[in-house]
């Protein structure tokens, strides 16, 4: 009799672990993932060796918009992703004069400005964003590999793994991205 009842113990734990562990798997898969932002190219929105969440789910139902902070890999290698801010949507004309940022000829307003060090980029500008991709830069504009080098481009929908939703790390700086 100690014998079932503890094999059906054993077997009430393995069942319970097993469903956790898919349920995880789910979760991890569809909804949300941590990622570590690496090196400086969103500062000062975000730092590097900060945790963020990213939120996998809202992009299935709603398109990217202007200004969200996206996660996508990184062309030339896959298996590392690039964390940056859409500041151009699809048929947006993106110009850089004089260290500013213009779309659609019209300055955008934000407090990341580019100094006109001659490190724009190898792209041309002005520059259309092609149907259906979107553009991306760092909050360091200085110091951002983004869709004004060709190497990284522009970024298709499909290719966005999500957004940044919630950095969980460092505590003194938990809360949602903006």
């Amino acid at each position: 009799m100690k014998n079932t009842t503890l094999g059906r113990e054993i077997l009430s734990w393995v069942l319970d672990i097993g469903i956790v562990l898919v349920a995880v798997l789910l979760i991890t898969t569809f909804v949300f993932q941590k990622t570590n932002v690496i090196g400086q190219s969103m500062e000062p929105t975000l730092h590097n060796g900060d945790h963020v969440i990213i939120d996998k789910i809202s992009y299935r139902f709603t398109k990217p918009k202007k200004y969200d902070i996206v996660v996508f890999p990184y062309k030339k290698n896959p298996s590392q992703n690039y964390i940056k801010r859409i500041i151009g949507l699809p048929g947006d004309e993106v110009n850089i004069i004089d260290g500013q940022v213009y779309i659609n000829k019209e300055k955008l307003e934000e407090e990341f400005d580019i100094i006109d060090d001659g490190k724009l980029g190898n792209r041309e500008f002005p520059f259309v964003v092609p149907e259906g991709e979107y553009f991306v830069m760092g909050d360091n504009r200085n110091n951002s590999s983004d869709s004004r080098y060709t190497d990284v481009g522009t970024i298709s929908k499909k290719d966005i793994i999500g957004k940044a939703g919630l950095r969980i790390w460092p505590l003194k700086d938990f809360g949602f991205v903006k």
